[in-house]
């Protein structure tokens, strides 16, 4: 059996959890003699670069455009040849379905576009296009339990069809320290911040907590530095001087959950949260939003809170802040739910899916 993968996702993310869930599963599908192709030879992921040679493109407009057009065209001379068993496209682009004669397996990650529509551009062909693959999909790949009913409520699709299978994180404790100038006591916020994060009611509501402990800070790795807006909201909040930016890789955000007080997902829906595991595995106390798939995840081994309400997250977050012990019993905890999840487990049950098809 031999398993065909697409370019969509390398061309799409230079970081984040859809391309590294994909490096992950084919690092594991060597480790399992499991064989695949994936025809990707320009782009700018850096999880990429861990299982094979690309080359980088300056990257623009056009750029993206012109690679992506002609990932489409290598991917249709191999969909062409049929010189594989199964394909699994990594995004929702529907440009294989025409010419494809193999079964494919698709996964899906989520329903932010149809949960928060006006979050997003209505020129956004996400919503169509992933609709239109699940539809004709021979079998689909769901992250988390709340992300296949999902599937069934909003395609109607049989639950039959569709298996869960969980993913994993690659961060862990690194014993090195890398001199990052931190403040001694920070609360941890990773990631993008627009939209469904929910970033600007989660500073709001741990703004009176900033305003008592003078030493306490907000360290914001990822996302991309504060945009204006952003500046704007700290700066009325009186804030702006306790909530610090890091552009981070894999060795700065360890260290960064290493050394948190607590790490804070106040996202309002997740299909997975990868974030959750890594904090987990690099012993940080979590608190975390109750919402979607968090749940899941997160399970007995963190401090939930409703994300609606200012009240609840400045609650959970004080509780950690100011209980030690509580801290200490969320370390313990987190590290023994993160064994719940590893890539190989999900290498296995993807083959699993595989296999249901043939």
């Amino acid at each position: 059996m031999k398993i065909l993968f697409d370019h969509q996702i390398f061309l799409a993310q230079k970081y984040g959890g859809i391309s590294r869930y994909f490096v992950e599963l084919v690092k594991k599908f060597d480790s399992l003699n499991q064989k695949y192709s994936l025809p990707v030879y320009y782009s700018n992921n850096v999880y990429l670069e861990d299982i094979k040679k690309i080359k980088p493109f300056q990257e623009n407009k056009f750029s993206k455009k012109l690679f992506s057009y002609m990932g489409r065209l290598i991917m249709k001379k191999y969909i062409k040849e049929n010189s594989f068993d199964i394909f699994h496209p990594t995004y929702y682009d529907p440009y294989f379905l025409k010419s494809l004669q193999k079964p494919y397996v698709l996964t899906i990650y989520d329903f932010m576009h149809e949960k928060f529509k006006d979050m997003f551009s209505s020129k956004d062909m996400n919503i169509a296009w992933k609709k239109e693959c699940a539809m004709k999909a021979d079998r689909i790949i769901a992250i988390s339990e709340n992300t296949k009913q999902d599937i069934i409520k909003y395609y109607g699709i049989s639950a039959d069809k569709i298996d869960v299978v969980y993913l994993s994180s690659s961060l862990k404790i690194i014993n090195e320290d890398l001199e990052l100038s931190l403040p001694e006591k920070y609360i941890l916020f990773v990631g993008n911040r627009s939209r469904y994060k929910n970033f600007n009611a989660f500073i709001k509501a741990v703004a009176p907590l900033l305003y008592e402990e003078n030493e306490l800070n907000v360290i914001c790795a990822g996302g991309g530095a504060f945009s204006k807006d952003e500046e704007m909201n700290l700066k009325e909040l009186g804030i702006m001087e306790k909530v610090k930016y890091f552009n981070i890789d894999d060795k700065i955000l360890a260290n960064l959950y290493q050394k948190a007080i607590c790490f804070v997902f106040p996202s309002l829906y997740e299909g997975f949260g990868i974030p959750v595991l890594e904090a987990f595995n690099c012993g940080c106390p979590v608190a975390l939003s109750n919402q979607g798939s968090l749940p899941e995840v997160g399970g007995d081994a963190v401090e939930y809170f409703d994300p609606n309400s200012l009240e609840s997250i400045l609650r959970a977050v004080k509780s950690l802040y100011y209980d030690n012990s509580r801290r200490e019993e969320l370390k313990q905890l987190g590290t023994i739910q993160a064994k719940k999840f590893s890539w190989e487990k999900t290498a296995q049950q993807t083959i699993a899916v595989y296999n249901k098809l043939l």
